[in-house]
């Protein structure tokens, strides 16, 4: 955070100016919003003659661990499960010059989701237990890298579908089990993107309250 920006802040509160009108201005000043939510995050609501300074949000090792473990867990299980969809449509729309992976590979899927979604969904349910307790901890840095890394692997993902789509649209080499493998990936990467972006505004939410 700027230090001018933070000055300036805890000056405005200390003059008892409203959040909203420090807010205003700076935003008319050119600042971005983000940054204002940074800087006025920083100072409890709470009626002091001086602005009160909020713990400055850290990650320990176990809560790093639990992040990066909790998305990978959510993109083995994604993976997974775009390989047994497939494997069904495979064996329901059998091609006589595929050699697929069979039995085999749909095997391997479904014990991977047995493993991976259970700990992707206990581990996101730790984290958010713990939020509650310590909102500041919603304010990680890899947490949110995490998820806007994973926004843009998705939305990568998304795209990469349709103009494949289209391509095949525009050659005239549609065929039912391409366009459910089409349909597969879009509603699962869809799902985790969707989740994340609304995860995410919530977050911001609540860091402007």
């Amino acid at each position: 955070m700027s230090t001018e920006l933070d000055v300036f802040v805890k000056e405005s509160l200390a003059q008892g100016l409203e959040r909203s009108a420090i807010r205003e201005v700076l935003l008319r000043a050119g600042w971005r919003e983000d940054e204002l939510t940074t800087a006025l995050s920083a100072y409890a609501e709470i009626d002091f003659p001086v602005p009160v300074p909020r713990p400055k949000p850290y990650l320990q090792a176990r809560e790093a661990f639990l992040y990066l473990v909790s998305f990978i867990a959510l993109y083995v299980t994604a993976f997974s499960l775009i390989t047994l969809i497939f494997g069904f449509i495979d064996k329901t729309f059998p091609d006589p010059l595929s050699h697929g992976g069979g039995l085999g590979g749909i095997r391997m899927a479904l014990a991977s989701i047995i493993v991976t979604f259970p700990v992707y969904l206990f581990l996101m349910w730790r984290l958010t237990k713990d939020a509650a307790v310590y909102p500041e901890r919603r304010q990680s840095r890899l947490r949110k890298w995490l998820t806007y890394f994973t926004l843009v692997v998705a939305s990568s993902i998304i795209a990469g579908d349709l103009i494949t789509l289209l391509a095949k649209l525009l050659g005239g080499d549609l065929s039912a089990p391409f366009i459910l493998k089409v349909l597969t990936i879009l509603l699962v990467v869809g799902s985790i993107f969707g989740y994340y972006l609304w995860d995410l505004r919530q977050s911001e939410k609540v860091d402007q309250q």
